[in-house]
C-alpha cells in the first residue's frame, strides 16, 4: 500500500501542490484587510475569454467630465508571484479603486492563468488577450454597444499599462511585444507602462535578494514561484523571468512606450528592479526609476491609502500627463 500524498510546494497555504501532483487552493484565505468602500467609482466585470473563463473588472469614476474631456484607461495586472492572486481579492481591488478615483480614470483589471495549473507563458498569453478584448470593445464603441466603454467618455487613444510584482514583468513583456506605440492595437493606443517592483529573476543571486527577508516575503517564496510558474526543466535565466538572461531578447533595438519603475529600499527584489531600469536608460529608453526608502514588497497594493501611497498615485498622474498625446 502506497503512502498518501504529501506536500512538496506550500505557498502560505493559499496554494499547496501534493506528491501526486493534486493541488489544493484555499478559497477561505484571511485577508486581514477590510474591502474599501468607495461610492464615487462604479465597478463591474465582464468575461474577455470564454475559452479559460478569465474575467477583468473596470472600474469607472461617477463624477461627471468637462465635455471636451475623456477618461483615460489605466491596465492595473496584479501580482503574486504567477501564481495567486485575483482581481477579487481585497488587495487588487483596494488598490483599483484608489487608481481610479486617485487618477480619475478608467482602470481595467484582468485576470490571467495562473500556475502550476497553467505555467508561462499562459500568464503572458492572457495579458496580450485582455488587451486585444480592449482593441475590440474600441472598435464596437462608436456603435453605443456598451455604455461604461463609449467612445464619447473613454479616450482609447490614452491608454498605459500598470503592473505589480509578477504583473510588472507581464507590463514588461507587452511593452516588448507591442512595441512604441502599439500599432498592432488600433485604435487602442499605449503611451506608457507603470512597473510597480516587477517579479524578475535570474540564477545568479543580487545583494538583495540575499540581503534580510521582508515581513511578507522571502528568498525560498520567490524560488517556489518560481519553481512553480516556469516552463518544466527552466531555470530563473529563462527569458520571462530574466530580460537579460543568456536567451532574452536584446532589448537595444526594440521601441518601447515611455516606462514610469516603482520599487521600496528594503525590496528583496530592489536591486533587479534598479538594474532593469539603469540597463534599460543606458540603452537610450525612456524609462524612470524612482525608489521609496525603507519600503518593502507590496507597500501601494496592500495600503492604497497611505501616504506612500498618495505619492504613488502623484507620480503616475505626473507621468501618464507627461505622456498624453
Amino acid at each position: 500500500m502506497g503512502s498518501l500524498p504529501h506536500i512538496i510546494e506550500d505557498c502560505m497555504g493559499v496554494l499547496q501542490l501534493f506528491s501526486d501532483g493534486s493541488i489544493f487552493r484555499s478559497k477561505n484565505i484571511d485577508f486581514k484587510m477590510p474591502i474599501v468602500n468607495d461610492t464615487s467609482i462604479l465597478f463591474r466585470d465582464y468575461l474577455f475569454d470564454k475559452t479559460h473563463n478569465l474575467h477583468l473588472r473596470l472600474y469607472k469614476p461617477t463624477s461627471m467630465l468637462p465635455s471636451n474631456k475623456k477618461l483615460p484607461i489605466l491596465f492595473f495586472i496584479h501580482g503574486g508571484g504567477f501564481c495567486v492572486g485575483s482581481r477579487l481579492w481585497p488587495n487588487c481591488h483596494n488598490c483599483c479603486l484608489r487608481l481610479a478615483s486617485g487618477l480619475n480614470a478608467l482602470v481595467v483589471a484582468p485576470d490571467y492563468r495562473l500556475a502550476p495549473e497553467h505555467r508561462l507563458p499562459a500568464a503572458m498569453e492572457d495579458g496580450i488577450s485582455a488587451m486585444q478584448w480592449l482593441q475590440a470593445q474600441a472598435m464596437r464603441s462608436e456603435n453605443g454597444s456598451d455604455a461604461w466603454l463609449s467612445s464619447d467618455e473613454i479616450n482609447f487613444e490614452q491608454v498605459f499599462v500598470m503592473g505589480d510584482s509578477s504583473g510588472g514583468n507581464i507590463a514588461h513583456h507587452l511593452a516588448v511585444r507591442f512595441g512604441a506605440g502599439s500599432s498592432g492595437l488600433a485604435p487602442v493606443r499605449v503611451r506608457g507602462y507603470i512597473l510597480l517592483a516587477p517579479f524578475f529573476g535570474g540564477v545568479a543571486r543580487t545583494k538583495s535578494e540575499e540581503g534580510p527577508s521582508e515581513h511578507l516575503l522571502n528568498l525560498e517564496i520567490l524560488d517556489r514561484f518560481w519553481r512553480l510558474s516556469m516552463p518544466v526543466g527552466e531555470s530563473r535565466d529563462h527569458p520571462l523571468a530574466n530580460p537579460f538572461g543568456p536567451a532574452s531578447l536584446n532589448l537595444e533595438a526594440v521601441a518601447l512606450d515611455p516606462m514610469l519603475v516603482l520599487a521600496g529600499s528594503n525590496e528583496l527584489l530592489k536591486d533587479r528592479v534598479e538594474d532593469y531600469a539603469k540597463r534599460l536608460k543606458q540603452m537610450g529608453k525612456n524609462i524612470k526609476y524612482i525608489e521609496f526608502e525603507g519600503k518593502q514588497h507590496g507597500f501601494f497594493n496592500n495600503d492604497p491609502y497611505s501616504e506612500s501611497a498618495d505619492e504613488v498615485v502623484e507620480l503616475i498622474n505626473k507621468f501618464m500627463l507627461e505622456n498624453f498625446a
